[in-house]
């Protein structure tokens, strides 16, 4: 009798154990990396995703070297994006590319940071650039607006991102079509800044916006 007893204990313990122990290896797997995007018009803070592993590892990896320090962002398109990551100048990158991630838990709502590529006609699996990025301003769009989009494309805007895209809006157009990786959390404003400044050929800032990232432990 005193064996049985002994044995529910330990069971019971057992399963004590396992159950205090699931909500801290439930907190390290949501755990995402952190970075920070230093600028003159401001700072921004993101998130990268851990379900797009390939372009997270290969961003921190580009941050610790220090690709991105002074560094500018040379396309600036308002009520679209901010691109930038381009080394010394927008054609210089790290010679590779990276295989497209994309996740329909992810979209191009305003502050998503994204991975830039070339065109379907010479990347038809749309694999990602080495190091460029672009930051998404977008703008407010109205149900008549998406409801277009959906039938010019053919494709089904979900509940969610339709709910985002009236409200913090975005660029729908790009979904699915570019890896989103990552998002702005804070200094969204800063996305404003950077896109309502005067730019000449190319889209490219009249006065250089440089850049400063570093991850955050």
């Amino acid at each position: 009798m005193k064996n049985l007893s002994l044995l529910s204990a330990l069971l019971i313990l057992a399963v004590t154990i396992s159950v205090a122990q699931a909500p801290k290896a439930q907190t390290t797997a949501q755990k995402q990396t952190k970075i920070l995007i230093e600028t003159e018009y401001g700072n921004m803070t993101a998130v990268l995703y851990n379900e797009t592993p390939q372009h997270r590892d290969n961003f921190v990896k580009l941050i610790k070297q220090g690709w991105y320090n002074g560094s500018i962002f040379h396309r600036v398109i308002r009520n679209f994006m901010i691109q930038g990551g381009g080394k010394e100048s927008q054609m210089n990158d790290p010679g590779y590319t990276i295989p497209a991630e994309f996740n329909s838990k992810y979209f191009h709502k305003k502050g998503a940071l994204a991975a830039a590529r070339k065109p379907d006609q010479v990347n038809p699996k749309k694999a990602s650039s080495g190091s460029q990025f672009y930051i998404v301003q977008g703008q407010v769009l109205k149900d008549q607006q998406l409801d277009m989009f959906e039938k010019q494309t053919n494709k089904k805007i979900s509940a969610e991102r339709r709910a985002a895209y009236k409200t913090v809006g975005g660029t729908p157009h790009l979904d699915d079509e570019y890896t989103v990786f990552g998002e702005v959390i804070s200094g969204l404003d800063v996305i404003d800044k950077i896109a309502a400044v005067q730019t000449g050929s190319g889209d490219k800032p009249v006065k250089d916006v440089k850049m400063k990232i570093t991850v955050i432990k």
